[in-house]
């Protein structure tokens, strides 16, 4: 792992568990059209991308000619792929650290790579890892997700934030 400057800033308990690093690959699953109308629906995103196909065929590079599903749903669905496996693997990480009662998400930063079409199917690998700790001693652990498609193709890559109480909090 390459340090940054950022973590030579850190203590040397901070660098020890910064060097921890819980990878898992959750199961995969295909997406439909009807799951990208649906998300469409329950959010309301009805711009023409979602729900116009003349609208893509007419505006759209070639590659994009056809449904696609959001980046807001592929984020969702990801998350939702390592859901049951989460709460274990920050267990596994921050087991013999000194971190209070988590007190939730606090950041999501995301790129999207490429495309996820009625279909496709996905799967996420996931990185958990100690982010840092704050000046009142919250620590932050990050949970990178890579998620691939059937083709090995990296399509969306993000990271969420949660923030843990101080010990002393409870």
């Amino acid at each position: 792992m390459t340090k940054t400057a950022a973590d030579n800033n850190q203590s040397e308990q901070s660098e020890q568990s910064e060097q921890k690093v819980v990878k898992l690959v959750s199961h995969a699953r295909t997406i439909s059209e009807t799951d990208i109308v649906n998300f469409v629906n329950l959010v309301g995103l009805h711009e023409p991308l979602f729900i116009d196909m003349s609208y893509i065929e007419k505006h759209m590079e070639a590659s994009h000619q056809e449904r696609f599903a959001p980046a807001p749903m592929i984020i969702s669905i990801g998350m939702g792929l390592v859901a049951t496996y989460v709460s274990k693997a920050i267990s596994e990480l921050i087991q013999g650290e000194d971190i209070g009662a988590g007190g939730g998400l606090v950041g999501l930063e995301a790129k999207v790579k490429a495309a996820v079409h009625p279909g496709d199917t996905i799967r996420v690998e996931l990185e958990a890892r100690i982010g840092g700790r704050t000046s009142r001693n919250y620590t932050i652990i990050e949970l990178l997700h890579v998620v691939k498609n059937q083709h090995d193709v990296t399509v969306s890559e993000f990271t969420e934030k949660a923030i843990f109480m101080p010990p002393e909090a409870g």
